[in-house]
């Protein structure tokens, strides 16, 4: 696990497993964690990680229902964890799926954890909408089309955007069941919109990426699509 700034009151945490990124934003004496690292011992170190840092989060944020974005709530238990309506409604649908997922994966890759997942108190948020942050607030932008439900937050006064599973140097789009290739490029054209007005663009996975790499990977995309549509794919 290694943590970056990428603004003094930004920091991208980024797991061994997966290259899955959790961005902790503070505003004042309030922070919040999104999404979050995948391995135990990750997820252990991770509250003195942050502390250390200068970000105790008082909430937890998720920008979609995949398991590996939701075990936030391992390292703080307690937390409220907020979600996009959409995935509210998801989770509602599928009853255990998060869990039966994640110990699948765990399986696979022989991870042991000592505690099984437990979403506790989840807060539907509306998307679009806002959340507050000290002195500041988060927008919330709707990010369908990876999976079915989804949500991008932009911090505008830093210039981050954290995206969820959009945009990634290490990941082609990928279309969950549920999702939609429909879907998918309607969250590319908004995205587009907001990464123009970022500084730092953070995927749900790979590393964090200036405006200008965004842009590029964004484009790269939208061919991808194209190809995937003719029925012809090749990779970007």
């Amino acid at each position: 696990m290694r943590a970056v700034s990428v603004s003094p009151d930004a920091l991208v945490v980024t797991s061994g497993f997966w290259q899955t990124n959790a961005v902790a934003l503070r505003a004042g004496a309030e922070a919040v964690l999104i999404d979050s690292p995948y391995l135990p011992d990750e997820l252990d170190a991770l509250p003195s990680l942050l502390a250390g840092a200068g970000f105790e989060p008082d909430g937890l944020l998720a920008t979609h229902a995949d398991f590996d974005h939701l075990l936030g709530r391992l390292a703080f238990p307690g937390m409220t964890l907020g979600l996009g309506e959409s995935s509210v409604e998801r989770l509602r649908r599928e009853p255990g799926a998060v869990q039966r997922a994640l110990r699948s994966y765990d399986s696979e890759f022989y991870v042991a954890r000592g505690v099984p997942l437990a979403l506790g108190q989840v807060q539907g948020l509306p998307v679009p909408g806002r959340v507050e942050l000290g002195d500041r607030e988060l927008e919330l932008h709707p990010a369908e089309g990876h999976t079915p439900d989804g949500m991008a937050l932009f911090d505008r006064s830093l210039g981050v955007l954290v995206v969820g599973d959009y945009l990634s140097d290490v990941e082609i789009p990928w279309i969950s069941e549920g999702g939609s290739l429909a879907d998918y490029r309607a969250t590319l054209a908004r995205l587009g919109l907001l990464v123009e007005q970022a500084d730092t663009v953070v995927p749900g996975h790979g590393a964090p990426h200036d405006r200008d790499v965004a842009l590029r990977l964004l484009d790269e995309d939208v061919d991808y699509l194209d190809a995937l549509e003719r029925g012809e794919p090749d990779l970007p």
